[in-house]
């Protein structure tokens, strides 16, 4: 996708960093006073020509983005949206306190296991109504993303944007290269650009994030969508050896990565690629807003992470995606069906999409025609997967990718030869985490 390089600060520690420390485990465990409330307070009655919607959209262009979806729904339906909108940061270490108190009738949040943790709770409304009216609208994939464990459907998506593998067309001309298929032809390809004077592969992981997309990636290729999703649920044990593989594999691609990632942002990582010092990029596309000059993003392309597995292939695609859930006892139940029938649609993503060009329409039946051939592409990506997953902090506890994994990934970045011992303490604190409430 293309999205616009000022449209909004970029997405690296800020988007990342309300998953780590205190925040995260303050978000299931319901720590500190709630600064976090419902619109009107709790004593206020139902209107029936009101929603209350609770918005971690805090940064101006998506506030604004979500602000013309819905002054049209209100030509449409004649009901007002009244949105509580607080601090990202904020408003993600206090949902669960929110949630149990007095919430707004809807609210922002993120698809797949992030989802379903407040569903299991019955912290949030089943919308099956809903979706029996805009199931048309979304492909298979959308629709796995938003059901709860229990097969009941929980959330809107509404945008979403995926993870792939940068590159830069006109040095893959220079130098003849082809888009790499397999993962033999993904280490044989690091090795030519080494060999050609190249960075293989752009890395930084001074916010500890990025790295938790790699394991992602070859975990999905190597074992499968629901192998991944039992791993991130703290279902499957992180001594299996099917996890072992995954960092044999990763040791193999680790000589190719750029040197001092320790010290390196996102964002710095991404500079080598727009100048041609790097050959790939492993990113989700919000790699795009690094690229400031018209010319260099037109050359910016991407291909999905080869196969590993033939049994898999390159079915899975990581598309973190964003919407909307109802709480356990919204006040307007009429008007939050009717909001949720008209954000489940292609006119209301298209509209957003106007003043938030940084992501692409979670639904299959939305107007592509506005968007960049980078966009297109993506769009095409997810539409056409089968399956889905949300990146590693949205796919697990936040308390534990932000307390174990994130930490863990880098010991294991800078010493590869420990993982053994490093899997077993992974899987210790993984079992004590998960087996708290």
């Amino acid at each position: 996708m293309r999205p616009s390089p000022a449209a909004r600060p970029a997405p690296g520690p800020s988007r990342r960093s309300l998953l780590r420390g205190a925040g995260g485990a303050a978000l299931l465990a319901g720590a500190g006073t709630p600064l976090l409330s419902a619109c009107g307070g709790s004593g206020s009655s139902a209107d029936p020509k009101t929603v209350t919607v609770g918005s971690n959209a805090s940064d101006a262009v998506p506030k604004k983005a979500f602000a013309s979806v819905y002054a049209d729904f209100k030509k449409q339906s004649g009901l007002t949206v009244d949105v509580n909108t607080k601090d990202h940061n904020t408003f993600q270490e206090q949902i669960n306190s929110y949630l149990q108190g007095t919430p707004d009738d809807v609210f922002n949040w993120f698809a797949g296991y992030r989802m379903q943790f407040f569903a299991a709770k019955k912290l949030a409304t089943p919308i099956d109504d809903v979706w029996a009216r805009i199931g048309g609208n979304f492909p298979e994939a959308m629709k796995k993303l938003s059901k709860g464990e229990d097969g009941k459907y929980y959330f809107v998506p509404l945008t979403t944007y995926p993870w792939a593998v940068f590159y830069r067309r006109s040095v893959f001309r220079q130098h003849g290269y082809q888009v790499p298929a397999t993962w033999d032809e993904l280490v044989a390809l690091c090795k030519r650009m080494k060999k050609d004077g190249l960075v293989p592969i752009a890395f930084g992981d001074k916010d500890a994030w990025p790295a938790m997309g790699t394991f992602d990636q070859i975990n999905f290729r190597l074992n499968g969508y629901d192998f991944h999703v039992e791993l991130m649920a703290g279902k499957a044990a992180w001594t299996d050896a099917k996890v072992k593989a995954v960092f044999d594999h990763w040791s193999e691609l680790l000589p190719y990565h750029q040197d001092g990632f320790m010290g390196r942002t996102w964002q710095d990582a991404a500079q080598t690629l727009v100048a041609k010092k790097a050959g790939m990029y492993l990113l989700g596309s919000f790699v795009a807003q690094q690229f400031t000059d018209k010319a260099d993003l037109d050359d910016l392309d991407f291909f999905p992470f080869p196969e590993m597995n033939p049994a898999y292939g390159q079915d899975t695609v990581e598309a973190p995606t964003d919407g909307f859930m109802v709480s356990k006892a919204p006040k307007n139940h009429a008007g939050v069906v009717k909001l949720l029938e008209y954000l489940g649609g292609p006119a209301a993503e298209e509209l957003y999409l106007k003043t938030d060009p940084s992501v692409v329409a979670a639904s299959g039946k939305a107007d592509t025609s506005a968007y960049s051939p980078l966009q297109k592409k993506a769009f095409d990506m997810i539409s056409g997967a089968k399956s889905l997953t949300q990146f590693m902090d949205r796919d697990s506890r936040p308390d534990f990718t932000s307390t174990v994994m994130q930490p863990g990934l880098q010991k294991f970045l800078q010493n590869p030869k420990g993982v053994d011992s490093l899997l077993s303490s992974i899987e210790r604190q993984k079992k004590q985490i998960f087996a708290s409430s």
